[in-house]
């Protein structure tokens, strides 16, 4: 009994060791197999022994439709399933009954599935703003699919009864929640707005098993055109220089196109836009740019506008119908003045003059009618500059009439008598007409005689001469412009006096100066000799840091003081005086100054330099060609200079001595010594 029981025991224990000590697996693929593809699976033992197949716990024979049984050799055997369907899901054994007697199986679970499909399903919608958008996603796949929609990486629920990814109030509609996924699998998003717009992704799963596709569906939400211009009006002024930008601003989906009306024709040279027309910029501005300016935005869905009102103001322009009038005194004179603008400035004439400006009304000799200036009978006090003013808050323009007649006639003339001139005095300047007087005409005359008559420039001196001495003369004068002489004076009657002997001082003036570098050119006049002829002139000038006058003399005919080597930015003082044979006149003075040197003159040689330079090449051409006809013929001024300094002839020289009248020749050998051809 004990022998008996120890031998079962030798035996269980063999038999454990045996089945532990065997190895049996199965290899293959994926469990999930894709649906008609072909799948291996090999299933191998730890020792040899019979090898069957089991699906679902039913044997695999030869009559198994489409599983196939391979034996390779007497450990291992494969199961192939050639075109997999649906039926094929469930569970693989392999059972291997072993030499030694025991048994051992493994089982592995493969499942057939028809891949996920979305056929037909559409990716891209587009909804108009505050619609309802419904969202479809027909998923197709074997045995069963689920679907669940994505934005981002956040799911969204299902009627609420998953959740949802939102919120944020712009996910909700009336209180209710905006986005949801229906139970076909259609995502509906409520009153969808621009937030809305962008990517959702439908996953579809094979029900369960971790098998899934994803489809990203795009969403566009479309709105109308917004359009908008900040300003309803602008004003710009008109000009060359003036550049106005008006913007439009504007908002949809899709991008809306901008166009313009604008109340000109497009004018490339003027206009320009920005890349999206956005921008409307127009250059030198014009009056006719004025008018509505219109921004239409249009997409597919519709179109909007926005209207600006361009105001061009226009600077004021004044045209005359003549801008000169040369009349004599007595005539009239009417100018019209058109003036324009934007807004219609306001017009009103005035004459310019030294105290201010004078107005007009409508009555009177000076009047304006309308827009015209009517000067009725000239008189020389009407000559002048008159402006027509034109006024707007765009700004104020004036254009000048000048009318020029004759002068007026002088009033309040005295005569200073001298011994041989006599000098006109006016206490009162004498009307211009309206035009500089450029000479004064002055008469003398004794008793019934003709009159004499000079003309003075009107920056001279009015002096008549030579007079004689104790005698009665009449005087007048007449001023003269670029219309013509003005009436005479009335006449005034003056003595000369008995001979004073010395001269009058000349008459100097520093407007008359011309400097030519450090030079000074100072013109003067004798206007009174004392009745004797001038001797000549003293001249005396230094600097206003000399000490020292430096003097010269001029003859008794010179009407111009020359002085030069002058220091340049210095100031002079001057003074001249005439000599007759009865004496001298009173100095006349004048101080000038000296400009600085680049004001006088520029950088330069110079006449003197030029000079110098022309004289030292014709020097040296000169001596040049001396010298050639010295040392080759023997001629020329240092030939004769050297006979003259050395008594003897040049060495080589060629010259034909005086002999004994045998006509022998003396040459000169190359070594000096003379020899004789017979």
């Amino acid at each position: 009994m004990a022998a008996a029981q120890l031998l079962m025991r030798y035996c269980v224990l063999f038999t454990f060791w045996t089945l532990s000590d065997a190895k049996l697996e199965i290899v293959a693929g994926e469990p999930d197999v894709k649906l008609n593809d072909r799948h291996l699976m090999l299933c191998k033992a730890g020792g040899e022994g019979t090898i069957t197949w089991l699906f679902e716990d039913e044997e695999v024979d030869e009559d198994s439709e489409g599983l196939v049984i391979e034996k390779l050799d007497e450990s291992s055997s494969k199961l192939i399933i050639n075109s997999a369907q649906l039926s094929n899901t469930g569970k693989y054994t392999c059972r291997c009954e072993y030499d030694s007697g025991a048994t051992k199986e493994t089982s592995i679970d493969i499942f057939v599935y028809g891949p996920v499909s979305f056929g037909q399903t559409t990716k891209y919608h587009e909804f108009l703003k505050g619609e309802t958008a419904l969202i479809p996603c027909v998923a197709t796949g074997k045995p069963a699919v689920e679907i669940q929609w994505h934005r981002s990486s956040t799911q969204l629920g299902t009627d609420g009864m998953r959740g949802t990814l939102a919120t944020d109030s712009s996910a909700f509609f009336c209180g209710k929640q905006r986005i949801t996924v229906r139970r076909d699998n259609f995502l509906q998003i409520d009153d969808i707005q621009r937030e809305d717009r962008g990517t959702y992704t439908c996953k579809a799963y094979i029900k369960g098993r971790p098998i899934s596709d994803t489809l990203n569906i795009s969403v566009v939400v479309n709105t109308l055109p917004v359009v908008e211009i900040q300003e309803k009006r602008k004003t710009v002024k008109s000009g060359p220089d003036s550049t106005v930008s008006i913007t439009c601003s504007t908002s949809g989906e899709p991008q809306p196109q901008i166009t313009w009306s604008i109340p000109t024709a497009l004018d490339s040279t003027r206009h320009e836009f920005n890349s999206d027309k956005s921008e409307l910029t127009i250059k030198s501005v014009k009056r006719e740019d004025t008018g509505e300016y219109i921004c239409t935005a249009k997409n597919k869905i519709g179109e909007s506008t926005a209207t600006t009102f361009l105001d061009v103001s226009e600077h004021p322009v004044v045209i005359l119908s003549q801008s000169e009038v040369r009349v004599k005194p007595g005539e009239m004179v009417a100018v019209s003045c058109n003036i324009s603008g934007h807004p219609m400035p306001s017009l009103h004439w005035i004459k310019k003059g030294p105290d201010g400006n004078t107005g007009f009304s409508s009555s009177g000799r000076i009047k304006v009618r309308g827009s015209d200036l009517i000067i009725e009978k000239v008189a020389p006090s009407d000559g002048g500059l008159y402006s027509c003013i034109a006024n707007s808050s765009s700004g104020i323009k004036e254009e000048d009439f000048s009318l020029q007649t004759l002068p007026g006639k002088p009033s309040q003339v005295s005569v200073n008598p001298g011994a041989a001139a006599a000098t006109f005095n006016l206490s009162t300047a004498v009307m211009d007409g309206g035009s500089s007087i450029t000479a004064y005409v002055l008469q003398w005359k004794q008793g019934s005689q003709q009159w004499n008559e000079m003309v003075i420039n009107s920056t001279d001196p009015l002096v008549v001469t030579p007079l004689l001495p104790y005698s009665e003369y009449s005087f007048r004068l007449a001023a003269r412009n670029i219309v013509g002489q003005g009436e005479f004076s009335d006449i005034s009657n003056a003595r000369t006096l008995g001979e004073r002997g010395e001269p009058a001082k000349p008459f100097l003036t520093d407007k008359e100066i011309k400097f030519e570098e450090n030079i000074a050119r100072i013109p003067f006049r004798q206007l009174d000799t004392g009745g004797s002829p001038i001797s000549f002139y003293v001249v005396h000038y230094k600097t206003n840091k000399d000490d020292e006058w430096r003097e010269k003399e001029l003859l008794p005919n010179a009407t111009e003081i020359y002085l030069h080597d002058l220091q340049y930015s210095s100031d002079y003082q001057l003074k001249i005086v005439a000599y007759n044979p009865k004496g001298s006149s009173t100095p006349a003075m004048l101080n000038f100054t000296v400009p600085q040197a680049s004001a006088v003159s520029k950088p330069g040689l110079g006449k003197g330099g030029v000079v110098g330079i022309v004289m030292l090449i014709f020097l040296v051409l000169l001596i040049a060609v001396d010298a050639t006809c010295c040392y080759t013929n023997r001629c020329g001024m240092l030939m004769f200079l050297a006979v003259k300094l050395f008594g003897q002839k040049v060495p080589g020289s060629k010259v034909m001595e005086e002999g004994d009248g045998n006509g022998t020749a003396m040459k000169a050998p190359a070594n000096g010594d003379p020899t004789t051809d017979a």
